[in-house]
């Protein structure tokens, strides 16, 4: 069974909402310029949907055990395509967009920092 690598899907996650942040960020700064269109990034979702994801069971008794050999894949760390929203900015959905990635990134760190702390823990034997 392959190890599940929470640090490299949470760096894949954090480049996707840099990318999702400064597209936010176009979008809020070209607001007034005759004819620009919003754009948005692709979901993360739908570049984890690409990927098998299964979380493998250490035991056949665990609810929705996996068959030997499932795995967990990250993606390939390319980076999200746009989208064209079709429409004109509307700075009050791109503040919002903001929120969700600031929000994101605060939960990504802490899930990241909580799995570090736990590892150092085994670690110290502690």
């Amino acid at each position: 069974m392959d190890a599940v690598n929470l640090f490299k899907l949470a760096s894949t996650q954090a480049k996707w909402l840099s990318l999702r942040q400064t597209t936010v960020a176009n979008n809020i700064a070209n607001a007034d310029s005759p004819g620009y269109r919003a754009v948005d990034v692709e979901p993360f979702k739908a570049a984890l949907d690409s990927a098998t994801v299964r979380l493998g069971a250490t035991s056949p008794n665990h609810v929705g055990a996996q068959p030997e050999g499932a795995s967990f894949k990250v993606v390939d760390e390319k980076p999200a395509g746009l989208t064209t929203a079709g429409k004109p900015v509307s700075l009050e959905d791109e503040l919002v967009k903001s929120a969700e990635i600031r929000h994101a990134f605060e939960t990504n760190t802490a899930i990241v920092g909580a799995f570090h702390r736990m590892i150092l823990m085994t670690a110290k034997g502690s």
